[in-house]
């Protein structure tokens, strides 16, 4: 017999799930390192265990939600955005939580504000308790972001004076007004695809991976895929200027986005404009919008160099494992090539990436949402780093344009998986974590299948 699924049902659920992380995340987050607790404390593993617990709740609540969208009577676009909000509110004052970014954001904007050169110096230059916030592997790295997120991070800092739980706070409203235009541009670019919308918010927008990481780790990927949504949305209608200014924007957020540009051009084509016409007009407004954006923000441009910034050495990228593995190879081989292992990987997974984008659009340049979604996820999954919300890239785009294939439930489950891969304080994962980890994803399980067996008990007694 089913497990009855309903819309309150689905909402009360994942309410629960984002109220026990934003409770764990009280000990076990991403928390100023005055207030940090050894992980091993009592309070600090409750945490862990608490924030697993409502992860696998929040996962459940939209699997569900999945059901009902995928049924008969699927609930309205505005319905799905009740549910957003209700899943989101719990996380609004929650602390930062799977990563420590957000007080490399706010360093970055104090060291602008402070005319410091954000692209050749790290946070360290800034000194002082904020630049303390930032992980010890990035307080000596350049800013890797464009000059429209600096300045808007430059002019929170500006407004906050340095306080830092007002610059927390809003950064993540930065991050909600992200999250709100994504929300907004979804609905549209489904129908423009002749997909349904109420399904791409489901994949989209109320997605684990958007409120764990967009949400509460308040990460500008938010900024950029808002601006992105909305650019494109614009060059839908009778807006391509305006599309393409947008869509340069969010390229200015993080430089990906700059894919979007394409799909601008193609969308004009399809509107009756010639290709050379499309194309003048696009390069010029993004042009235009370049440097004005840079002179404003006051920067400069030396986030053209920031593009090479370094990625951790950790991370686990595709071609990073796999030049790890070579470089292993040639070391126990006692090759002298073995230090260009991971540089030569990077290089050609960025090649494999360029020839990927390239078929993608020859195949679908009639459909360019779609395409653009899944050359955003190529980059994702090729680059020489990732992190799990990466995959919010293509997902995004995939999420309003895909049809309706087996691609739609594969990258639900890879959301499942990658929902779980980070622990809340953002750092790596000792055995002990590990094991804390599980035992609250555990926990979760146990009372979810307890509910589903209380639910199914009424039912069977009536069937006898």
């Amino acid at each position: 017999m089913a497990f009855p699924v309903d819309l309150r049902r689905c909402q009360i659920l994942g309410l629960a799930g984002t109220a026990c992380l934003a409770l764990g995340g009280e000990t076990a987050g991403a928390l100023p390192v005055g207030d940090l607790l050894h992980p091993a404390s009592a309070r600090a593993a409750l945490g862990l265990v608490g924030v697993y617990f409502g992860v696998v709740l929040l996962i459940a609540a939209w699997a569900l939600l999945g059901r009902l969208v995928r049924g008969p009577r699927p609930p309205a676009p505005r319905a799905l955005l009740l549910v957003l909000a209700a899943w989101a509110a719990p996380l609004l004052l929650a602390p930062p939580l799977f990563s420590r970014d957000v007080y490399s954001y706010l360093a970055q904007g104090a060291m602008v504000e402070a005319h410091m050169d954000v692209y050749a110096h790290g946070p360290s230059r800034l000194g002082g308790p904020l630049a303390d916030e930032v992980a010890p592997l990035w307080r000596h790295t350049g800013a890797p972001y464009g000059p429209v997120f600096l300045a808007v991070a430059a002019a929170l800092s500006g407004l906050t004076r340095g306080e830092l739980p007002a610059g927390l706070f809003g950064m993540r409203l930065v991050a909600l007004a992200g999250v709100a235009l994504m929300a907004a541009a979804l609905p549209r670019l489904a129908r423009h695809s002749g997909t349904d919308p109420s399904a791409a918010l489901w994949l989209g927008a109320l997605n684990p991976l958007v409120l764990l990481h967009l949400v509460a780790g308040a990460h500008n990927d938010a900024v950029m895929l808002g601006l992105l949504g909305v650019g494109l949305v614009a060059a839908l209608g009778r807006w391509p200027v305006l599309g393409a200014v947008l869509v340069t924007l969010a390229a200015l957020v993080k430089a990906p986005a700059a894919l979007g540009l394409a799909a601008v051009v193609v969308l004009q084509v399809r509107a009756g404009r010639s290709t050379a016409k499309a194309f003048v007009t696009t390069t010029v407004a993004a042009a235009g919008t370049t440097v004005a954006a840079t002179a404003a923000a006051g920067t400069g441009y030396g986030w053209v160099g920031a593009l090479n910034t370094p990625v951790s050495p950790q991370n686990w990228a595709l071609t990073t494992l796999l030049g790890r593995a070579t470089q292993a190879l040639l070391e126990h081989l006692g090759s002298d090539l073995a230090p260009l292992a991971i540089p030569a990987w990077h290089a050609l997974g960025i090649v494999t990436a360029v020839i990927a984008i390239v078929l993608i659009w020859l195949r679908l340049r009639l459909r360019p949402v779609y395409a653009l979604g899944l050359s955003l996820a190529a980059v994702a999954a090729l680059g020489p780093a990732i992190r799990p919300w990466y995959a919010l890239w293509g997902l995004f785009l995939i999420a309003a344009a895909a049809p309706r294939t087996s691609l739609r439930p594969r990258m639900a489950a890879v959301t499942g998986v990658l929902a779980l891969c980070v622990l809340p304080s953002g750092g790596p994962a000792d055995a002990g974590q590990l094991v804390l980890a599980v035992c609250g994803g555990a926990l979760a399980v146990v009372v979810l299948w307890q509910a589903h067996q209380a639910e199914l008990a009424p039912a069977l007694g009536r069937a006898a």
